[in-house]
């Protein structure tokens, strides 16, 4: 196996080695951006974020035990080795593409609107029956974390599945000039980051930027339910997924056990199995039913599939559902747009108990946003949504949406500490209270709070 050193790591990225020559050629395996999470030999990425630089941190990395450091400017009394380039973003990139055409194993890129991170360790789940698995930690999607992630990959690892991640044009095509996967699943085509890709076609041609970075025998593994990727023509073998019988691999009998399994039937032309995974949401299926397709693609038999599904667990803010000892507490509180919100709401009703919505603003849709979180509001009433809390600017359309609608007992807080004053006093012992908003609303915050009802 060939691993890096400060020499190839300056060959590859056009940087210029800074240390003693002693130690040029000094083995480098993995890289991290936090000198918190170096282990020994691994390469530090000196970042500079909106807060924090990471060049003030590259001694400490360095008594952590990295074997070299990534920089933009001079390490004063460095305490090794480092590799001084233009910009340590561009860099991360080569080198992550670098080293990810040094191994020759089965790479799974994961994109889509809704569902990405749910899908990669539903995907990784289920392969790891039988395959080591890296996966993206997390959901680590954009360019600075998948050029991490592919450098993590080591001699040990059979199969790779890579969540990518893009928000406007041309993003998709430098991700999967680093992954170049030989499986791509695209879970839907939904109304996100409308504000710089304007529309659903849009949504589509940034997303499937990735088939020009496939080669000839790879294989586009598509939601068939969703319209625009039935229609689309990826230029390369194209399998569908999703509940409609048209679709090449699909669930049937679908059943919800409460918050604790979803269990279904996944049928193709060759057969069929029983599969239970144990989390909360109707909406799972879809991802189990990707991930099975891939399984079947890298010759899984179905009980290994179907044992790989049963160790899925969600990833931090996904639908983690919780009995409080109060309350049925849904965690989705990670992102949301207008395809997950609904999803999350249809997931809700399952429950029993009196069912309660915290919903926050969702962010970057654009001149329609409006709408949007009008629709989420009425969708919410026809749901059987009992109570609404909605906070933030737009999210007061929600509640108009709700309230015209018929819905229930309705709440709405331009400010994040009016709703925490207010959540004592609406919530009920018994409920089932769906918390979702996206990231930048920061609805974590209250999970706390939630947890330690009635005694906050």
């Amino acid at each position: 196996m060939e691993y890096l050193t400060p020499q190839k790591i300056a060959e590859i990225t056009g940087g210029t080695f800074v240390g003693d020559d002693g130690v040029r050629n000094v083995s480098v395996r993995g890289a991290v951006r936090d000198n918190r999470d170096v282990k020994p030999g691994n390469l530090f990425v000196c970042i500079r974020g909106a807060r924090v630089d990471g060049h003030f941190f590259a001694n400490s990395a360095f008594k952590s035990g990295a074997a070299c450091c990534l920089a933009e400017q001079t390490i004063p009394e460095a305490a090794g080795p480092y590799v001084l380039v233009d910009s340590t973003l561009d860099a991360v990139k080569a080198l992550g593409r670098y080293y990810r055409s040094l191994f020759n194993i089965p790479v799974i890129g994961i994109t889509g609107s809704v569902g990405k991170t749910t899908t990669k360790e539903m995907t990784a789940a289920a392969l790891g029956a039988r395959l080591n698995v890296l996966k993206t930690p997390e959901n680590l999607n954009n360019e600075l974390g998948v050029p991490l992630t592919l450098l993590s990959l080591d001699e040990s690892h059979e199969a790779a599945v890579i969540e990518m991640g893009v928000s406007d044009f041309g993003e998709m095509g430098r991700l999967a000039d680093m992954v170049m996967p030989g499986i791509c699943i695209i879970t839907n085509i939904g109304h996100s980051h409308l504000e710089s890709l304007g529309d659903l076609k849009g949504v589509l041609r940034a997303k499937s930027e990735v088939f020009a970075y496939m080669d000839a025998d790879s294989v586009a593994v598509l939601n068939g339910d969703d319209i625009l990727l039935w229609e689309y023509d990826p230029g390369i073998r194209k399998i569908t997924f999703g509940i409609d019988i048209r679709n090449d691999f699909r669930t049937e009998n679908i059943v919800a056990f409460g918050f604790e399994r979803v269990q279904m039937d996944i049928a193709s032309d060759t057969g069929s199995f029983t599969a239970s995974v144990p989390s909360f949401g109707a909406h799972l299926a879809g991802a189990a039913l990707a991930a099975a397709t891939v399984g079947r693609l890298l010759g899984l038999t179905d009980e290994e599939i179907a044992r790989g599904l049963s160790k899925y667990a969600p990833v931090g803010g996904r639908a983690n559902v919780a009995d409080t000892g109060f309350i049925t507490l849904i965690d989705d509180c990670y992102n949301a747009n207008p395809d997950s919100v609904k999803s999350a709401l249809s997931s809700l009703s399952s429950l029993q108990g009196r069912r309660v919505a915290i919903l926050g603003d969702m962010l970057e849709l654009g001149t329609h946003s409006e709408r949007f979180h009008r629709e989420v509001g009425e969708f919410a009433a026809r749901s059987g949504v009992e109570c609404l809390m909605c906070c933030g600017e737009m999210a007061e359309f929600i509640y108009k949406g709700y309230t015209v609608s018929g819905g229930g007992e309705a709440h709405h807080y331009l400010e994040k500490p009016e709703l925490i004053e207010a959540i004592p006093k609406c919530i009920e012992k018994g409920d089932a209270v769906l918390v979702k908003a996206s990231h930048g609303m920061k609805f974590e915050e209250l999970l706390p709070l939630l947890n330690r009802l009635p005694d906050f």
